[in-house]
């Protein structure tokens, strides 16, 4: 434990210096382009299909206890909608999302590269982004599958209290939470790794990039509820920015989830030159 928390203070460190702070803004920038036409293109499809609208409240119940309360101002409108928009709206919405999701994913093998003192020219420069734009699905099948258990998460909830013994009910209740939170922050950990096995030239074992993964996940975790509970209770983004408060907020909490992340890789980067230095055939 004393040598993984030396390793993090590394990573910390190192962080500054790679330029982790303009990165993250990079990222957060792009990942605010990419949200919400997303956003426009689920609702559309969820508009289309029966149960759209108990799909649209469960995430919308989801969304509520993850993102600030700031941030739920701007979803609301996409969540509550049951319009089905044209075909050009819908293809202009994936093309804009696209473009942003090849934004933020460059960013972030930017971020993955300098963790690992990679040289700049690696990949070359379609290689480079031909490589982040299959990252962009590879990290949604996770992602996806992390989605759809907050979302039916309520449901199977609802389901387990209805069929327990009435004395076991908050045993039930308590139980299935653990799990359903613990199962997501997993899932969202196997993004991560995702993101890190495949986002550096820098083949490494899944295993390695692990740690990364789970110090991301449980930066961000804590980092998030913290940041909801801020601005909830003593920030008033409106104040100082008007009409624009609520897309502010929502730009520091993505700007919060890419600094976790860069986190995480400059951990990863910190243990690979540690595993370098002692077995240089292992790393």
């Amino acid at each position: 434990m004393n040598k993984f928390s030396a390793k993090l203070r590394d990573a910390l460190r190192e962080a500054l210096a790679h330029d982790v702070i303009n990165t993250a803004k990079a990222v957060a920038y792009s990942g605010m382009l990419m949200l919400f036409p997303a956003l426009l293109v689920l609702t559309t499809m969820l508009a289309q299909v029966p149960e759209g609208t108990t799909l649209a409240g469960e995430m919308r119940a989801a969304f509520e206890q993850l993102v600030p309360a700031e941030t739920m101002n701007l979803l609301q409108p996409y969540l509550l909608t049951r319009q089905i928009r044209s075909s050009q709206v819908i293809l202009s919405a994936i093309t804009l999302s696209a473009f942003a999701s090849l934004g933020m994913t460059l960013s972030l093998m930017e971020g993955f590269r300098r963790a690992y003192h990679l040289p700049s020219e690696e990949w070359g420069f379609w290689g480079r982004r031909l490589r982040a734009l299959l990252l962009v699905p590879i990290a949604l099948v996770p992602l996806s599958l992390a989605t759809l258990l907050v979302v039916f998460g309520h449901q199977i909830e609802s389901w387990m209290i209805d069929n327990a013994n009435h004395d076991l009910r908050f045993i039930v209740l308590v139980f299935w939470r653990i799990v359903r939170w613990s199962l997501a922050l997993i899932t969202g950990a196997t993004v991560l790794t995702t993101l890190y096995h495949f986002g550096t030239k820098r083949t490494e074992h899944w295993l390695w990039v692990l740690p990364g993964a789970f110090a991301a996940t449980f930066i961000w975790f804590p980092a998030t509820l913290a940041f909801g509970w801020y601005v909830t209770r003593f920030a008033d983004y409106s104040m100082f920015y008007g009409s624009f408060g609520a897309g502010i907020a929502t730009l520091v909490w993505l700007y919060i989830t890419a600094f976790s992340v860069l986190i995480g890789a400059e951990l990863n980067g910190a243990l690979f030159r540690d595993r370098q230095s002692k077995f240089p055939d292992s790393a």
